[in-house]
């Protein structure tokens, strides 16, 4: 059985943390910026961890499981 391949998408989308968990990004940062509020661009600054529903379907496409 040949290996399965990383997909690059997610590669490039998320990190693994020191504990296991995976780090992401936040949406609705890119532009459109002027209506947001300076709270909220801020917030959305800061990386977050994926939901735990979500952690399995991405680890897949990693290759980690």
């Amino acid at each position: 059985m040949p290996k399965m391949k990383t997909k690059s998408s997610a590669k490039k989308r998320f990190k693994l943390t020191g504990s296991g968990k995976i780090k992401r990004k936040h949406a609705f940062k890119s532009h459109i910026l002027t209506k947001k509020s300076k709270k909220r661009k801020l917030k959305l600054t800061h990386d977050t961890l994926v939901h735990k529903s979500d952690e399995a379907n991405i680890k897949q496409q990693l290759a980690l499981k």
